[in-house]
């Protein structure tokens, strides 16, 4: 291959005639030709990362004194000879794939370009700044239909704004919160969190010192509220903004409902014609729809709504791919894990839903015996055990993600690419929040869904919701049945399920320790009571523990568990009357089971 000479002065000319109002390069002697050699060029092609010259601005002090107006972008300059097109078409498409060279004048013609960016949207700079080193440089189109009518909003009360975030789930919680310490950082802007499954005294501490924003899930706020007292929560009357995330969720009636928690925290915030109230949420329920039609004081702004979907309307991404597995309702185990050793299945990252916790919590056992990386997050894990197991799925140190719908909303993982349903979920907006968690920002994603027989109508519904059809699953040269039948998979699912199963009546867990638990319990009939003592004296906390152990022993007496905790009564008396009605009622139920009597339990 000949060497390609471009001229830097044919560069000149080239720039100044698509741009005349761009600075001048400079005209350096020992730089006057750039010159590429085949080595080069077939050393470059090696590099994963393509390389080009740039040019160097002659003065940039020319630049920062007159700010020049918005320029198109340079032309590039290629080190490796383009190939001539054949026909006006190809020449039309090769000029549509070129970049811009990134050299300082492009990049200063850059940051001036304001078409579709934040800055366009009147954010702060700072803001704008603090979104570019995160890499978001240009807005959604949520953002760009709501930001204009927030900040029109906020133009009428240039007050101090202190942001108050709701939303259902503690991980999308955590989310938010770390993406909010993360932008906040260059203005020393101070969020908290409150969520539950943790200390409520640190959180206390943190919400009386007036934070700037406030990220917390209903029910925790509102214990808050109604147990810690005024001087904890004032700052909440400084709240001049109110965002509900997953305002679906948190607006739902019915079993599980966080509506009253959500009017217990509402209750303790500015009234509404005091605070801007913002909600936002994937699919929209009659309930979400039902506030648009609410009626409105004539001094009150209308209310702004907006529905963004993609071009053909619907509600899950055109990227994402809907597959079904018909699987028997008896072998649904066997069928997921030949499904997840598949050639194209066996190195994605997946989260696996279901719509139990005890689904989930014996699936992760199963799966782990049958040597997958493998983590779960449900309900029935502590809260410093979820935020971890979550971790690692994010640090890739697990490969699946075991998880209920708590799991289903708001939580960004890009990495992940499958999402596969155990369990067909009973509502179709929740199939909507758990696929989507894979093929999110224009990525492509999949989503397996396990159909049994009775899960044909529940399937019908999802398609009618999400306006697509599913697919039956294919990947060339794989048969699931018959890698069931003939590779005895039945019978190595069937044992890795019983040991599961043993591992958890045993109460062990996930790694097989025992776990701590209180193992005296004895039970007289459907009576149990449980009774939580405060701190006393000595001799009271004396004869009450001599009284437990001689219950414990005696197998007619009645079963007593006390815990000595730091509760307080307002004194002795209360105390006392507290335990004289257990003690008659328990009198009442069989007389002559207590070891001791009144007399006996306050000397």
């Amino acid at each position: 291959m000949a060497p390609s000479k471009i001229s830097r002065k044919d560069f000149e000319k080239e720039s100044l005639a698509s741009s005349p109002a761009s600075p001048s390069p400079s005209s350096d002697s020992d730089s006057d030709d750039i010159v590429a050699d085949s080595n080069d060029i077939e050393a470059e092609i090696q590099r994963a990362t393509k390389r080009r010259r740039v040019s160097v601005s002659s003065d940039d002090s020319d630049v920062a004194a007159a700010a020049p107006a918005p320029l198109p972008p340079l032309p590039t300059l290629s080190r490796i000879k383009k190939k001539q097109p054949q026909n006006a078409n190809e020449e039309k498409k090769q000029h549509e794939e070129e970049e811009p060279v990134t050299s300082k004048d492009a990049l200063e013609i850059g940051l001036r370009v304001t078409d579709s960016t934040f800055a366009s949207l009147n954010v702060a700079p700072w803001l704008v700044n603090a979104l570019s080193t995160m890499a978001i440089r240009r807005p959604t189109a949520i953002q760009r239909a709501c930001i204009p009518e927030i900040l029109k909003e906020r133009e009428r009360k240039r007050d101090i704004a202190v942001l108050a975030a709701l939303t259902p789930g503690r991980e999308l919680a955590l989310q938010i919160f770390e993406q909010f310490k993360a932008i906040s950082a260059p203005q020393n802007l101070k969020p908290i969190l409150i969520t539950g499954g943790t200390d409520m005294r640190p959180q206390a501490i943190a919400l009386s010192e007036r934070p700037h924003v406030v990220i917390a899930t209903p029910g925790r706020l509102a214990d808050h509220i109604q147990t810690s007292g005024q001087d904890t929560i004032c700052g909440l009357k400084r709240v001049r903004m109110v965002v509900l995330d997953e305002a679906d969720r948190l607006l739902s009636s019915g079993p599980g409902s966080m509506l009253p928690d959500v009017e217990t925290c509402l209750s303790a915030l500015p009234p509404s014609s005091e605070r801007q109230t913002l909600l936002f949420t994937a699919t929209v329920t009659p309930e979400v729809r039902a506030l648009k039609s609410m009626p409105r004081s004539p001094n009150k702004p209308p209310i702004f709504v907006t529905e963004i979907g993609t071009e053909d309307n619907a509600t899950i991404p055109p990227t994402l791919k809907q597959t079904y597995v018909q699987v028997p309702m008896t072998h649904r185990e066997a069928f997921l894990h030949v499904l997840l050793s598949t050639e194209g299945n066996a190195n994605k990252p997946a989260i696996i839903f279901c719509n139990r916790t005890k689904t989930a919590d014996l699936l992760e056992r199963m799966l782990r015996r049958l040597s997958h990386r493998v983590t779960s997050l449900h309900s029935l894990l502590p809260q410093s055990e979820r935020t971890a197991n979550l971790s690692r799925f994010r640090a890739s140190a697990a490969r699946l993600l075991v998880a209920t719908d708590v799991a289903s909303r708001g939580l960004d993982i890009p990495s992940v690419s499958l999402v596969i349903n155990f369990d067909v979920p009973r509502n179709p907006d929740d199939y909507v929040h758990r696929v989507g968690r894979t093929a999110r920002a224009g990525r492509e994603g999949e989503a397996i869904t396990l159909v049994g027989q009775r899960d044909v109508q529940l399937v019908l519904a999802i398609e009618k919701r999400v306006g697509r059809q599913m697919v039956k699953w294919e990947e060339e040269g794989v048969n699931i049945e018959g890698r069931i039948v003939r590779g005895g998979i039945l019978k190595e699912v069937g044992e890795a399920k019983r040991e599961a199963a043993g591992e958890i009546e045993e109460g062990r867990d996930v790694l097989g320790r025992k776990k701590n638990k209180l193992k005296k319990r004895v039970k007289y009939g459907r009576y149990a009571f449980l009774h939580i003592i405060p701190l006393l004296g000595y001799k009271s906390a004396e004869v009450l523990i001599s009284a437990a152990d001689h219950s414990s022993q005696s197998t007619t007496a009645h079963p007593l568990l006390f815990f000595f905790t730091m509760v307080s009564y307002p004194s002795l008396t209360a105390v006392e009357e507290t335990l004289a009605e257990e003690i008659e009622e328990c009198s009442s139920v069989s007389e002559g089971s207590l070891p001791l009597g009144k007399e006996d339990l306050y000397r």
